[in-house]
């Protein structure tokens, strides 16, 4: 593989700068564990400012994990959590959410562009009011911004489904894995996209916007507070030497750094849509919002791409209005904040032939 043709994954990136100086900055001296240390309170303060309300900040090791852990935090027994089909915590945990909590259900919902809309979510919530004890209870509403085919829920969206989420007595999770690009393309502030959308608790996931390991999940308001910090002992995700997440969470907010590395992956992820959008056979169902990009090319394309160097994955069709057919295979192309103008135009040049 060619490192300047790599659009694989924001997670094969390294950090930035910033991130490595302050984990080396880091490694000296003892500092209390588990949290009590004075750098965590520092970014816990700093993600309240960030948010502008009173949050719980818990650092986790992994996004899968935040995403897990949350729903054990807002589900009670007998919980139904509702998702868009193709979310992460459908498709990518292995089960997690549901061994982390014994017998919570996750019932799959479709949505164009990988997104659900409040007018679908309300008419599957139908069928769970008023409660019935055999069909289990509706408990919890989890989406992904920005979402896993690199769209974008605005703040109106994720507000009107924060309406129906709360007009029927449950709770909102965000899985924020990539809440930065989302912030980014949409150019509102965290409150709006969040808590003032209706969100109870968020994945808030840095690694992939430059981090080394950096997820926490925050919680607004005194929802599962009290109980979360037994859920993460007990998956095993309480992190004895946090100062390291602390560290990279200091960096990559101080200044913006994590919006402004965020919003120069959408722009290379643009660069690379408005290049490829030109070439013949290539076409897209939607233009990305964030640093994803799926375009159906043609099968000829991507093999001269994979024979120069070029690191990608194919996808399937799910999810896709129209299909790549039998001479095109679908590719999933990432950004991170690692990826130079320069990089890109390679890549264009490769597939232009």
């Amino acid at each position: 593989m060619t490192e300047a043709m790599q659009f694989a994954s924001d997670n094969w990136a390294g950090v930035p700068d910033a991130v490595a100086q302050a984990l080396s900055a880091a490694a000296a001296g003892a500092v209390p564990a588990y949290g009590d240390d004075d750098g965590t309170a520092a970014v816990s303060e700093r993600i309240a400012a960030l948010f502008g309300c009173p949050v719980s900040v818990f650092y986790v090791a992994t996004g899968s994990s935040a995403n897990a852990l949350s729903l054990s935090a807002l589900v009670p027994p007998g919980g139904v959590a509702f998702a868009h089909e193709g979310a992460h915590v459908q498709s990518d945990e292995c089960n997690a959410p549901l061994f982390l909590s014994p017998g919570l259900r996750i019932l799959s919902l479709p949505g164009a562009a990988g997104k659900l809309s409040a007018g679908g979510l309300d008419a599957a919530l139908e069928r769970f009011g008023p409660p019935v004890v055999h069909h289990g209870r509706a408990a919890a509403v989890t989406l992904t911004n920005a979402t896993e085919l690199g769209t974008v829920y605005g703040p109106d969206e994720v507000a009107a489904i924060g309406r129906v989420v709360h007009g029927r007595g449950l709770k909102l999770h965000m899985d924020g894995a990539r809440l930065a690009n989302a912030l980014a393309a949409t150019g509102c502030s965290p409150a709006q996209m969040t808590w003032q959308a209706g969100v109870d608790a968020l994945s808030f996931g840095l690694t992939k916007t430059g981090g080394w390991c950096a997820e926490a999940v925050v919680l607004f308001g005194e929802t599962g507070a009290a109980d979360f910090p037994y859920l993460r002992k007990r998956a095993g995700h309480l992190i004895s030497k946090s100062r390291f997440v602390s560290a990279q969470f200091a960096a990559l907010l101080a200044d913006d750094l994590w919006l402004r590395l965020a919003a120069h992956a959408n722009a290379m992820a643009q660069r690379l849509h408005a290049g490829l959008a030109a070439l013949p056979g290539v076409s897209f169902d939607f233009a990305p919002q964030a640093n994803a990009l799926f375009p159906a090319v043609p099968k000829a394309m991507a093999a001269r791409l994979s024979a120069a160097g070029a690191a990608f994955y194919e996808w399937p069709d799910a999810g896709f209005a129209e299909p790549a057919g039998p001479d095109r295979v679908r590719l999933r192309l990432v950004a991170s904040f690692a990826t130079a103008a320069p990089d890109v135009d390679r890549f264009l040049a490769v597939a232009a032939g």
